[in-house]
């Protein structure tokens, strides 16, 4: 943390490389053949007990116990918050809405981020942040939708999921803006371990009330090896290692509201790789969709230092 406070470009980086994480997800999501609220169950409890693990080899966060003693019902608040309601309305939201209309609604994360921002800590929304973040997002609905606006548009039934979708993302941006005095008084990776494995828990709890799907040991057993090498991917890459990078860079970067904008980038690389990996063919809409979410996000950087 201390290195990341020295080197503002080492945050950035750090989440950046959190959003590769967060954009390959659903590639491996797809690979492991779990699908729904059992997938999310198993993420954060086996993402949250790499995290502990990780907690416990570094001599500086090895003291779990501490930040109750000081933080206890902000983080149990913050776990909940952060990942039991907000990944349980993300999948929630895709039994009533449709993929492109759950995917445009998440990436408004950086928004709420900007949003939470201006009324916790009185941090000034420019006028450059706002622009890019409306540009960012009509760029990343055309890039999903590949120009049909159709896609986007849906029945009553379809503003319930984006509701809930919507609750995800403020649910997150919350979580970003809350932990980071906490993160920086304890470190990312004990935070991070705490109220992912926390959040967990609560995930397994209201999955298995809500859907009816309890996460058992044995269920490991019963998954075919390729599903189940996937799933530790998933669990260990795109959880561990994404959300540490992720809460870790969000907690050291100088501006919060501009470190959370490179998340709009996520969309952008999720398409590129599926042109590398799944060799997907690139329409001109998707690629001019491109070039506006990446002007969107660089941009204002450029801009807001050049002023």
């Amino acid at each position: 943390m201390a290195i990341w406070h020295r080197h503002a470009w080492l945050a950035y980086l750090a989440v950046l490389v959190g959003v590769f994480g967060h954009a390959s997800t659903e590639f491996f999501a797809v690979l492991s053949g779990i699908a729904g609220p059992e997938l999310s169950v198993w993420r954060f409890m086996l993402g949250g007990f790499g995290l502990i693990f990780l907690a416990l080899l570094m001599p500086a966060s090895r003291d779990l116990l501490a930040p109750f003693k000081s933080h206890f019902w902000s983080l149990i608040i913050l776990s909940f918050l952060g990942v039991t309601v907000g990944y349980l309305v993300f999948h929630w939201s895709l039994d009533f809405a449709s993929v492109p209309q759950v995917a445009t609604t998440v990436t408004t994360i950086p928004i709420f981020v900007a949003i939470a921002n201006l009324l916790i800590n009185r941090q000034p929304i420019s006028l450059a942040k706002m622009i890019g973040g409306i540009c960012a997002v009509g760029g990343i609905a055309l890039l999903i939708t590949d120009g049909y606006l159709a896609r986007l548009a849906g029945s009553g039934s379809n503003l319930l999921g984006i509701f809930l979708a919507m609750g995800c993302a403020a649910a997150v941006a919350l979580y970003s803006v809350l932990a980071r005095p906490i993160v920086a008084e304890y470190g990312a990776l004990r935070i991070t371990a705490i109220t992912m494995m926390l959040g967990g828990i609560g995930l397994w709890v209201l999955v298995g009330v809500v859907f009816g799907v309890w996460a058992m040991p044995e269920r490991l057993a019963q998954l075919p090896s390729s599903s189940l090498g996937y799933l530790l991917i998933i669990a260990f890459w795109n959880t561990t290692i994404t959300q540490f990078l992720w809460i870790g860079g969000l907690a050291a970067v100088p501006d919060i509201t501009r470190g959370s904008y490179l998340f709009f980038l996520k969309p952008v690389i999720a398409a590129l790789l599926a042109v590398w990996i799944l060799n997907q063919e690139i329409t001109l809409v998707q690629m001019l969709a491109i070039a506006v979410v990446c002007a969107s996000v660089f941009g204002e950087i450029f801009l807001t230092r050049k002023s």
